[in-house]
């Protein structure tokens, strides 16, 4: 389900983000934007396989890993292996249906 929710998504500065089983995204237009809804439903899939709240353990772990080691936020989080993932996929829309159990391991 996709939810339209501009203030706190305008005042974290992110168009989208993917809390199972919502995507949240700023603008009422972005319902139309197909790479950023593809791009959220690949973090939903990957929240599924590691039944949610462990998404977001390694999820956390690993930001501070990155940004402990490269010591700056935007590098860190595009270190990510899920924001890897979906950034590398968030173009080919058929991807989900292709893609393999925990395919974020190719990108840790």
């Amino acid at each position: 389900m996709i939810i339209i929710c501009q203030k706190p998504l305008k005042r974290l500065k992110i168009n989208g983000i993917a809390l199972f089983p919502f995507i949240f995204i700023r603008k009422p237009e972005d319902k139309q934007n197909n790479i950023l809804i593809n791009h959220e439903k690949i973090h939903l899939r990957q929240q599924i396989e590691l039944l949610v709240i462990f998404f977001y353990i390694f999820y956390v772990f690993e930001y501070y890993y990155w940004l402990f080691k490269l010591k700056n936020k935007d590098l860190a989080y595009r270190r990510i292996s899920f924001e890897r993932e979906a950034y590398t996929n968030e173009s080919d829309l058929a991807y989900l249906s292709k893609r393999r159990l925990w395919g974020f391991r190719k990108y840790l």
